[in-house]
């Protein structure tokens, strides 16, 4: 089979086509024919050996499929189920095998780009706005990155549950994506100062919580456009790790919160994975939630892909289609 492998940390470069051999499936697995594969920054910080990865890999941590094959254990899944996954390693190739635990039945009404688009991004979004902070009717959320892929997902969510939503992009091309999600206000932080608007916006209050996706270069004003005791939910880092805080900081710029959250914390058990990925597929196929799918690559314009979401030109879901 085809896959993408990575045999050492590098630039896009080390992202090379290669021909493995199908996997087999273990007791516990199911070996799934990929149908599209997720494109995530996560998967950059694993090529660069920002998170340590068991150099080679196969790259790729998302994706949706059809089952072709199971292990002898397995009574979750069955040859022929379409099924989606996020988390599971390996999934830039043209068969995956992966553990069932981890493996969600997607419905008849939502393709298989659609799965692919809303597993890591959709999920990543509903715990946001639903666990981390669960938003209430009324209250303000400052969505860093709003045109982006969790961005796009998350202003809709936040809007849905009522919320009033302030979005940061960096061109008008993606304020209008914003605006069309759902944001009420967007601030372009290439002409403005996002923290003096932000607190232009609210009335010199500040906002109820700030998602934050981006990291260094935004991490410091979030914290200064929160409200009293608000809440700083940090969920990546685009532009770079911040800097070690001083929990006195915290409390000197009013008895904030802050969070750094991974997915994998929010869908530690089988029933949360089933409860989180069927909600994400209800909205899509209930058109509460709209995906943007950006870009397809074939398989073989990986690296591409990798150049395309770390150069910011994207607005959206980036797949690869084996």
């Amino acid at each position: 089979m085809k896959a993408i492998q990575v045999r050492q940390p590098g630039g896009p470069d080390v992202l090379e086509l290669v021909d493995l051999p199908t996997p087999q499936p273990k007791s516990h697995e199911a070996v799934v024919k990929t149908a599209a594969s997720g494109v995530n920054f996560i998967d950059v910080y694993l090529r660069e050996g920002r998170y340590k990865g068991p150099f080679p890999f196969v790259a790729g941590q998302e994706g949706a499929g059809t089952i072709t094959a199971i292990g002898s254990d397995v009574k979750l899944v069955k040859p022929g189920d379409r099924v989606a996954w996020s988390g599971i390693l390996g999934s830039y190739a043209e068969y995956l095998a992966a553990p069932v635990e981890g493996l969600v039945p997607v419905p008849q009404n939502v393709a298989d780009q659609s799965a692919a688009a809303a597993m890591l991004q959709g999920m990543t979004a509903h715990y946001l706005c639903h666990d981390t902070y669960p938003l209430k009717p009324g209250e303000t959320a400052l969505i860093h990155a709003a045109a982006g892929g969790v961005g796009l997902l998350l202003v809709q969510m936040a809007h849905n549950l009522g919320s009033r939503v302030i979005g940061t992009v960096s061109t008008e091309e993606k304020a209008k994506l914003a605006r069309q999600a759902g944001a009420d206000e967007v601030i372009l932080y290439t002409q403005t100062d996002f923290e003096d608007e932000t607190k232009r916006l609210t009335g010199g209050k500040g906002v109820d919580v700030a998602y934050d996706g981006v990291g260094k270069a935004t991490f410091e004003k979030s914290l200064n456009v929160l409200r009293p005791r608000g809440m700083l939910v940090l969920y990546g880092a685009s532009s770079g790790p911040v800097p070690p805080v001083d929990p006195m900081t915290l409390s000197q710029k009013g008895s904030l919160y802050m969070a750094r959250t991974m997915l994998a914390h929010f869908t530690a058990t089988r029933d949360e994975l089933l409860a989180r990925s069927g909600a994400v597929f209800e909205m899509i196929a209930s058109g509460k939630l709209k995906l943007r799918i950006a870009h397809v690559y074939k398989l073989e314009e990986a690296q591409q892909a990798h150049r395309d979401l770390e150069g910011r030109k994207t607005t959206g879901k980036l797949l690869l289609i084996p």
